[in-house]
């Protein structure tokens, strides 16, 4: 007998199956790949999802291993116009922390593994779902992994393209957005250190951030998908929107993406709930995504408790539901803001603006003010 059945073993299902099991809740995750991937996508923790991996006994060896970022500069032709500390000294992260989603993934993996070694099952595919009002049956594919399962609640913590969703016939409203980004991690040569640094440059932004390991990563700004992306392309526009060099033949990552994003009418189906990406997809710019995905699922957290006790859950879901989608309409107008501050504009035009940025960082409760909407505080 299973409590909880979680679809998606990324960072998010991982962390919401490690939260249910401290508390008694015996759970089963199903991930559809066998291993981890290897490629490094969200890098960047802020406070408030430190704070919730905390939690489970995670956070300390997370910042062990990562870079923590405690300011962002803002820098234009070379100069720099504003700085930005990303929380007060006597909090506990004062920073955000910035670590590869592999790593991220496996202590997420281990304290799992540890609280039930039989928690994950790797290579399970969901093909069809059932809810009968008293329980949620999934039916599975996959080596090794029972033909269906069933629990009491069932939870999709399955990525932007849901399968969960999609069985419930729950749909989600799409934006796109005519921005277009190549990214890369290079060997450090910047001389930012372990500061973000954001170039306001007239062809476009150039956003910059430190990683373990003397590595830093560079995002440039396009106005189109690149035709064919490399890391001598990167390289140069690199260099010439900031005057900093990196080493082409040292690339080791290398992507572009277009942008777009994603809300669930719903984030509630009978006894199912759809949290992370499945529910919201949002832009990559600000780094997000993951961090609303570990805040859902300590949201939902509660509510899964009551409802495992026979309590009426009714208005509880429908408070997470309402919430919890008002949390995401904000990280995707904060994510518009971000993209609209590093699109390509006149000389004139970018000097005024950048002169209003650094006057706005000069006052500190404005800064303060600021620097707490970036860092989803």
């Amino acid at each position: 007998m299973t409590d909880v059945l979680i679809v998606g073993g990324g960072p998010v299902g991982l962390y919401l199956g490690a939260l249910l099991l401290q508390h008694g809740v015996t759970v089963r995750i199903l991930e559809k790949r066998t291993g981890r991937n290897a490629h490094t996508r969200a890098i960047g923790i802020h406070p408030p999802a430190l704070a919730a991996l905390d939690r489970i006994g995670v956070a300390s060896s997370l910042v062990a291993r990562g870079v923590p970022i405690r300011r962002g500069r803002a820098v234009s032709a070379g100069r720099e116009i504003a700085h930005m500390p990303f929380g007060p000294v006597s909090d506990r992260y004062p920073f955000v922390l910035a670590v590869p989603q592999p790593v991220t993934e496996s202590i997420l993996e281990r304290r799992l593994l540890e609280l039930d070694g039989g928690a994950l099952l790797r290579g399970a595919e969901v093909t069809d779902m059932h809810d009968d009002g008293a329980r949620v049956t999934l039916a599975v594919t996959g080596a090794g992994v029972p033909p269906s399962l069933s629990a009491a609640l069932a939870v999709g913590a399955d990525g932007a393209n849901s399968t969960v969703r999609r069985l419930l016939s729950v749909p989600a409203r799409e934006r796109r957005y005519p921005d277009h980004y190549l990214m890369g991690d290079f060997p450090e040569s910047s001389g930012y250190g372990s500061d973000a640094a954001l170039f306001l440059e007239e062809d476009g932004i150039v956003e910059s951030f430190p990683l373990p390991g003397g590595v830093r990563r560079w995002v440039v700004r396009l106005n189109r998908p690149p035709v064919h992306p490399d890391a001598a392309e990167l390289a140069g526009l690199v260099a010439a929107r900031t005057r900093v060099a990196v080493d082409a033949s040292r690339n080791s990552m290398l992507s572009s993406f277009g942008v777009r994003s994603r809300l669930a009418s719903s984030m509630v189906a009978g006894r199912t709930a759809l949290i992370g990406d499945a529910a919201h997809e949002i832009s990559p710019i600000g780094g997000q995504g993951m961090n609303l995905g570990w805040l859902d699922a300590e949201s939902l957290l509660p509510v899964i408790l009551a409802a495992l006790h026979g309590q009426p859950t009714g208005a509880a879901l429908r408070r997470f539901d309402a919430a919890r989608r008002r949390a995401a309409t904000g990280a995707r107008r904060q994510a518009e803001v971000n993209m609209a501050l590093g699109r390509p504009l006149p000389g004139g035009v970018l000097r005024a603006r950048n002169t209003a940025i650094a006057r706005v960082a000069a006052v500190p409760a404005l800064n303060a003010f600021v620097a707490r909407r970036f860092t989803m505080q």
